[in-house]
């Protein structure tokens, strides 16, 4: 079974170019469903029928999974089906007929300005670690790039001279975004004061560091944010895309073309 989404996530990096998250994605999906699979000593991922599938679906139901995580388990298992239909690993999809669980609609969680103000001054810009959180958070507000995006930075993605910051987003499409001042100031002051002392490896290329020298993940930015919404006593669900969503927001209040946001 491995080795078949090994191929399969091969397949969509080279044909279809989809970013890594994406592919880890699928990965965690198929390997979840190939277990379930292995319950059952006499089913394989070729084998298996709709009803097989739909038992899946339920099972995932019963264990209280979110609509929005069940409908994302289907489109992984459409997609490789449709490639084992095209690489004839089976002469028939069996996910043909099902249909996606209809998602309810709902708008991100928007900061106000004055949350995000003292979200972003809430650092302690005295230790290395919070000189780089304000950086991070500075960045990430004033620019509204993803949170892969601003954790995947390298020291030459920014250019201070002309005020922009250099990201691969979804795709591995490169683009250009601009800074403003607060950002830029911030970042410079990471960089002369906070990631010398967090740089255990003078080598290392990654613009934002952990404790241990190395890159810090999407994750460990993760637990960043919400330390501090805790200690400010933000009440609403909050992670680092609520920052992205509330740039945007407040871009719009301020008369922003939306197809620019």
């Amino acid at each position: 079974m491995e080795s078949l989404i090994q191929e399969f996530i091969e397949y969509l990096g080279h044909e279809k170019g989809l970013a890594t998250n994406t592919l880890e994605s699928y990965g965690r999906d198929l390997r979840q469903y190939c277990g379930f699979l292995s319950e059952d000593a006499s089913q394989t991922p070729e084998t298996a029928s709709q009803a097989t599938i739909v038992a899946y679906l339920m099972m995932l139901r019963k264990q209280g999974k979110a609509t929005a995580t069940i409908a994302r388990r289907l489109a992984a298992l459409k997609a490789f089906y449709q490639f084992m239909l095209k690489e004839n690993y089976v002469t028939k999809d069996p996910t043909d007929e099902l249909s996606s669980p209809k998602l309810e609609r709902k708008l991100p969680k928007v900061l106000t300005v004055d949350e995000v103000d003292k979200l972003l001054n809430q650092p302690d810009t005295s230790t290395p670690a919070g000189i780089r959180d304000k950086a991070m958070l500075e960045v990430l507000y004033a620019t509204g790039i993803r949170v892969s995006e601003l954790v995947s930075l390298n020291l030459g993605d920014i250019d201070f001279n002309e005020g922009f910051v250099r990201c691969i987003g979804k795709g591995s499409k490169e683009r250009v975004v601009p800074m403003g001042e607060l950002a830029i100031n911030s970042l410079k002051a990471y960089l002369s004061k906070g990631r010398p002392k967090l740089a255990a490896n003078p080598e290392e290329n990654a613009l934002f560091l952990n404790h241990h020298g190395r890159r810090l993940t999407r994750q460990g930015f993760w637990k960043i944010v919400k330390k501090y919404a805790a200690q400010l006593g933000i009440r609403k669900e909050i992670t680092p895309h609520t920052l992205r969503h509330s740039f945007a927001t407040h871009l719009l209040e301020n008369g922003a073309d939306i197809r620019a946001v």
